[in-house]
């Protein structure tokens, strides 16, 4: 269960460092695991303003996280217009929107049993 963590934790560290290398916003970590039957253990969860920035994220996390572990999003959806693109790491799934888009959907009120963490980013 240990390594399990720790694997998980530098996942989550690299995909913050993919978001933060392209400048994604309000980036939140929601912790899902004392919720039963959850898909994942966590959401990483940002936005981009445009379907440039959205698509350009999801290349920086997706290149952070194979450089530094050699790892591939098990899916990815909704590439094909970029406004909410999710990408399945099986333990932690990123969720990338438009502004708009996020707060339409509002994921965070949705799991508002969840732990959250909100990243605090110098851009």
């Amino acid at each position: 269960m240990q390594k399990k963590q720790a694997g998980t934790d530098q996942l989550i560290a690299q995909i913050i460092r993919g978001i933060e290398d392209v400048k994604g916003n309000d980036i939140e970590i929601l912790d899902l695991r004392d919720i039963e039957n959850t898909v994942c253990d966590y959401f990483i969860i940002c936005n981009g303003t445009s379907n440039t920035q959205v698509n350009a994220i999801v290349n920086s996390v997706q290149k952070s996280v194979s450089k530094a572990l050699k790892e591939k999003p098990w899916h990815v959806e909704g590439s094909d217009n970029s406004e909410w693109i999710l990408m399945d790491y099986v333990h932690v799934v990123v969720h990338v929107f438009q502004k708009h888009i996020r707060e339409f959907y509002d994921i965070e009120g949705l799991w508002g049993d969840a732990k959250s963490v909100k990243i605090e980013t110098t851009h």
